[in-house]
Parts: C-alpha cells; sequence; structure tokens
C-alpha cells in the first residue's frame, strides 16, 4: 500500500483544492446534509452545489461526459471527495441515494431508454432517487420482500409497503424491489422496478424522529400501475440487480468520514471545565481520545487501501464495510462523551447557544440510525466475517423453501 500521491494524484489534488477554493459559496454551512433534509434554503443550496460540480466535471467523475459525469478515473474521485469534505462545500447529501446507489443500478442493468431518460438528469441535480428496499416484516432481510407485483398484459399492479426509505419525502424517483412470484425460494422470486414517486397509488408518511427531523419515511403502495419498460433487469432476476444496488451503498458508505470528529471532542475538552479540572486534563478521556485518534487513522489508511487499489485499476472489495462499522460506531461513542462533558448544559440543542453549533447532540441522536442504515452493523460484520476473513458463512434453512411456504407468524 503506498501512502503518498503519485506525481500525477498530486498534480491533480492542487488542481481539485484550487477549483474548491474559488468555487465554494461562504454561505456551505448552511447547505442541507443528508440527514438534515427539511430546510427548503438547504436543498436549494445542495442543488446548486451539485450543478456547479457537474458543469465543471467534478460530478460523478468516473462516469462517462455523454451521461454528465467527468469521464475521469477512478482515483481521481477518491481525491476530489477527500478535499471536497476538507473544504467544508455544500453538502450533495439528498443525491447521496441516487447517484451512489440507484443511478448506478440503472446504468449497469437498466435498459438505453431509462440510461438517457434518468442518469444526466440525476447528475445535474435536477431528479432525486430513493432506495425501496425495507419492508416492516424483514428487517435486515431485503430479500425477505412482500411488496407484491403482479402482471396484466404489460401493466404491473403493485401493493405493499416499504420503511426507513431516506428522502422519499423528496424523491422523485425510486428503485423498487418487489415480489413476483411466491412459489420459488426467495432470493429467486424478485424483479426490480423504478417508479414514479408522485403516481397515484404511493402514499409517503414521515417517520417523525428523536432528532425532530423526519428524514425516513413509510411508503405505502395501494394498486399502484406502472408499465413493464419500468422494470429493470429480467423478471425474477431482483435480487441480482439489488446486489448491484448494495454493493454499490456498501462502497459509498464505507469512507469512514466520522474518524476526524474525534478533534471536535478535543476542541470541547480543552474549553470545558469538568468537577476535576480542565475537561483535557482527565486522564479517561485522554485515554478515550487516543482511542478514537488509532481508530480514525486506521479508517484512514483503509480509505488509502482503497484508493491504491483504485489507482491500480482493482475493484476494492468487500472491506469497504469496515469504514461503516467502524464510523458508526465511533461517531456514537464520541457523541455520548461529549454531552457527559457538557453535563447539564447538553439539553441544549439550540445550535445558537449549544457548543460547537449543537453538533454532538445532533450526533448523539442520529448515530443509532447510522448503525441501521446502509447495513446493520451485524450484516456489515457478517460480510466481513465471511468475504474478508474467509469464516464459514451462516446456516440458512430457508435456501431450497418457497417464499410462501416459510412461517410468517401470521
Amino acid at each position: 500500500m503506498d501512502f503518498n500521491d503519485t506525481a500525477e494524484e498530486a498534480a491533480y489534488r492542487a488542481e481539485v483544492r484550487a477549483w474548491l477554493e474559488a468555487n465554494i459559496p461562504k454561505t456551505a454551512g448552511s447547505a442541507a446534509g443528508p440527514m438534515d433534509d427539511e430546510d427548503e434554503a438547504g436543498m436549494a443550496a445542495a442543488k446548486a452545489w451539485q450543478r456547479k460540480k457537474a458543469e465543471a466535471g467534478y460530478a460523478c467523475i468516473t462516469w462517462p461526459k455523454a451521461w454528465g459525469g467527468g469521464g475521469g478515473a477512478s482515483w481521481q474521485s477518491v481525491i476530489f471527495g477527500q478535499e471536497e469534505a476538507k473544504a467544508g462545500a455544500p453538502s450533495t447529501g439528498p443525491f447521496a441515494i441516487g447517484l451512489g446507489m440507484c443511478v448506478p443500478t440503472v446504468m449497469t442493468v437498466g435498459n438505453e431508454a431509462d440510461k438517457e431518460r434518468f442518469v444526466k438528469p440525476a447528475v445535474l441535480g435536477e431528479e432525486i432517487w430513493c432506495q425501496l428496499f425495507s419492508e416492516p416484516s424483514g428487517g435486515s432481510d431485503a430479500a425477505a420482500a412482500r411488496t407484491r407485483a403482479i402482471l396484466d398484459g404489460d401493466t404491473w399492479t403493485i401493493n405493499g409497503q416499504k420503511v426507513w426509505t431516506s428522502g422519499a419525502h423528496y424523491s422523485d424517483f425510486g428503485l423498487l424491489l418487489a415480489r413476483t412470484n411466491p412459489d420459488v425460494p426467495k432470493h429467486k422470486g424478485l424483479t426490480m422496478f423504478w417508479i414514479d414517486m408522485k403516481a397515484p397509488g404511493v402514499e409517503v408518511r414521515p417517520i417523525h424522529q428523536m432528532s425532530g427531523a423526519s428524514n425516513f419515511n413509510e411508503v405505502y403502495f395501494t394498486d399502484l400501475k406502472i408499465t413493464d419498460a419500468q422494470r429493470v433487469g429480467p423478471v425474477g432476476d431482483g435480487w441480482k440487480v439489488a446486489l448491484v444496488t448494495l454493493m454499490n451503498e456498501r462502497l459509498s458508505v464505507g469512507g469512514g468520514g466520522a474518524g476526524s470528529n474525534y478533534k471536535r471532542v478535543l476542541d470541547l475538552a480543552g474549553d470545558i471545565n469538568t468537577l476535576t479540572g480542565l475537561g483535557v486534563k482527565d486522564a479517561a478521556l485522554r485515554e478515550k481520545l487516543a482511542d478514537w485518534f488509532v481508530q480514525a487513522e486506521g479508517l484512514k489508511y483503509t480509505t488509502f487501501r482503497t484508493m491504491t487499489a483504485l489507482s491500480r485499476g482493482q475493484t476494492p472489495g468487500p472491506e469497504s464495510s469496515i469504514g461503516k462499522v467502524v464510523s458508526a460506531t465511533l461517531m456514537q461513542d464520541m457523541a455520548n462523551t461529549a454531552m457527559d462533558l457538557e453535563d447539564q448544559y447538553g439539553i441544549i440543542s439550540d445550535p445558537d447557544l449549544a457548543p460547537l453549533a449543537a453538533g454532538f447532540q445532533n450526533a448523539l441522536m442520529s448515530a443509532p440510525g447510522l448503525r441501521i442504515a446502509g447495513g446493520t452493523d451485524e450484516i456489515l460484520r457478517n460480510i466481513i466475517a465471511e468475504r474478508v476473513l474467509g469464516l464459514p458463512g451462516d446456516i440458512r434453512l430457508d435456501k431450497d423453501v418457497a417464499f410462501k411456504d416459510i412461517p410468517s407468524g401470521r
């Protein structure tokens, strides 16, 4: 693994830094993020920044220019992402699911008409996508989908429910995994579709979270009619299509960006007094800070490992799951510690009054959700165990059982 930029990489990094410095708006800090997306001004800022990046060739750097991408290399995308995060650019979180998961699936599996219709508007930030996989009865088992799609001629009728759908309330389109054949094992009876989130028969109900936001949603389908042209991939091959989406998801959430937040706890500890004196002098806290530093460095070098593979033209493997497992837990631990440091003042969540603009209060309430979103800790640990460490896979008793015959508890 090479920790140093090549001459070409260093030149590109300098070019990116210069562009970011010249183009980041002064109000970048108010932009909407992936978990703070109910602010209209923030959403407008996110869309404006996405378009500016696209027009400069910095959005979806590896995608073909004909589809709005930059036509560049994977290592360029990694470098731009690193520098964009450091520079404090406006968030493009509302587009993360579409550009990181849904649209790449359409590009890989969809027909030419769908590629022509959907890819470029998504890159430009004109249209937003959501991912409709999780269901109330399925938990982390995406293949246990009970939402039914029944074909009559050229029309599919869809009935069912999805849950924990991030951004469904502002999305234009969604990628939907539905059960089309209950008479075969669960992984073989699924089909993928794209749907218009504003179509009759689609009802979105935001879920009110303890943070006060409503970023996740329940989505209900009642006799939703779509044409067979909205199918993504062959009938019955939905699980294979879903794996394309999930592999993109693992890579997009595995960067470990939360690791650097230990510096914010250090700043807080240097500016707050506890019963035993200045927080930064507390031995137990210093031990925690050292642990977080080690974890953050591990995340950084894991990202470097991914970047090295990309630079050599290789495809990163399932080790990208490590980043999310570590960073989500790290974020929760740091938020808990910071709130303990703030003591009774930790109940103040007003950004204008709380230390560091109430960042730790928001992190405390968001972290549990992050340990579920994009794959639960347990699922990701299984992936690491089986596909990275080579340990035996879980025993599956339902592997050869028709989906309709799997006990449901009804």
